[in-house]
């Protein structure tokens, strides 16, 4: 804890200053004029960033654009940049040669129609279980999920946000995801024993989940026709989904779908190699302004660490933590202001486990428990975040605001009162 710079509070409350001007701009300005589209996230975004690059004292203006500048740069995010490349590429071209159509035409036809609901958020949680991440499963099933709500005259965004929660399932648990790895490590404990400690809050809260979608998608009517399209050009979907299960790269497992899509295109539609190019093209400007947005947040953020905002939250929550109970709920409460800073619940996790590993030590706690709270909020928070890659992912793959996702993430905010219920009860009572 001796390694966090002492941040004045003005200090600190200034190097905030751009994230509480984002969160004005975009979230209160949209809710006061009850419209998500009015005030776009990147113009949002810009002016946050300018107010940033304005408030950064010390340095030069070049220096300042730098900082910024190399924020949006963190190989994590060009990493992500990649990803929503392909998959943009990948989600327009399967949607043109008909694979997205056969899916959804599929799934209907498989699962009966009170059970889609329910159906979809299954399919999430073992896909993103499978994959261990939460991007990949979005990428996936998104499409789907937007076709099937298209098909049955549902809310698109209900749809949508059953993928994007059922993906933070697999995303909290999988052991082969990043942020499992990154939360067992920083805490010295085996990924075995905190997926031993997590299912205690994500097995009751995916249950209940599960109950209400089935309640809620009970009384949903068959569309009049859901004609079974070629099964064949289901193919590039199934090799998408598969080749994730099997632990290959995203990049590899979305290159794949795009050549699988282009084969059967081939065969299967009229349209020529180069018009199918096109469509690559066309998909690949879809995502364009996720793009953007992706690395104006990044460099926004990059200030914001830069000028000590990081620091000063990790100094004001640690100054005051008596026993167990609020030593858990500091932990909790760093990680998800943390990744709030950041958009990434890897960095997040990365940024707090140290000084996580310092409170679990002083303090008594179970190191099991402290991996299972950092994995679990930074889910939790990074689920809920308009601007994090995941809903914006989803929200441009279905054509919607990603505001109008995050109300109906239902197992996500059940997730978080599990893990508020397990602190306050201090449950499983062996790991506490």
């Amino acid at each position: 804890m001796n390694s966090i710079n002492k941040i004045s509070t003005i200090r600190g409350i200034i190097a905030l200053s751009p994230l509480f001007v984002f969160l004005a701009l975009y979230l209160i300005l949209s809710l006061a004029l009850g419209d998500f589209y009015k005030m776009p996230l990147s113009v949002a975004f810009i002016l946050s960033a300018i107010w940033g690059i304005l408030t950064t004292k010390g340095i030069s203006l070049r220096k300042r654009i730098e900082v910024f500048s190399g924020g949006a740069a963190n190989p994590d995010i060009i990493y992500m940049v990649w990803i929503f490349i392909m998959a943009g590429a990948f989600a327009l071209l399967a949607q043109k040669t008909g694979a997205t159509e056969a899916t959804v035409n599929l799934t209907l036809n498989v699962l009966p129609t009170n059970f889609l609901m329910p159906g979809l958020f299954l399919a999430a949680c073992f896909v993103s279980m499978s994959v261990g991440t939460s991007v990949g499963t979005v990428v996936a099933l998104t499409p789907v999920a937007a076709g099937i709500a298209q098909q049955t005259a549902q809310p698109i965004e209900l749809f949508v946000a059953i993928i994007v929660g059922g993906a933070f399932f697999g995303d909290n648990l999988s052991f082969i995801s990043d942020t499992t790895i990154t939360a067992t490590r920083s805490q010295g404990c085996e990924m075995s024993d905190k997926f031993k400690v997590n299912i205690w809050l994500t097995v009751p809260a995916a249950l209940l989940i599960f109950a209400i979608y089935a309640v809620m998608g009970s009384d949903i009517v068959a569309p009049v026709e859901a004609p079974l399209s070629n099964w064949v050009l289901v193919v590039p979907y199934l090799i998408v989904i598969i080749t994730a299960i099997m632990g290959l790269n995203v990049l590899l497992v979305l290159f794949l779908g795009i050549l699988s899509s282009v084969a059967l295109g081939t065969v299967f539609t009229d349209f020529s190699v180069i018009e199918m190019f096109g469509f690559m093209g066309s998909g690949i400007d879809s995502v364009g302004n996720l793009i953007v947005v992706t690395l104006l947040a990044s460099g926004l953020l990059g200030l914001i660490k830069y000028n000590g905002g990081i620091d000063y939250v990790l100094q004001s929550l640690t100054a005051h933590i008596s026993g167990k109970r609020g030593a858990q709920t500091v932990i909790a409460a760093l990680v998800c202001i943390v990744n709030v800073c950041t958009a990434n619940n890897t960095i997040a996790i990365i940024t707090v486990g140290g000084l996580s590993k310092e409170i679990s030590d002083k303090y008594g706690l179970d190191k099991r428990k402290t991996a299972s709270i950092l994995d679990t909020c930074s889910c939790v928070m990074q689920s809920i975040l308009p601007y994090g890659a995941q809903v914006l992912m989803a929200a441009s793959l279905a054509g919607i605001s990603p505001l109008l996702i995050v109300p109906h993430l239902y197992y996500p905010f059940a997730l978080g009162i599990m893990v508020a219920l397990s602190i306050i009860f201090q449950f499983p009572r062996r790991h506490s």
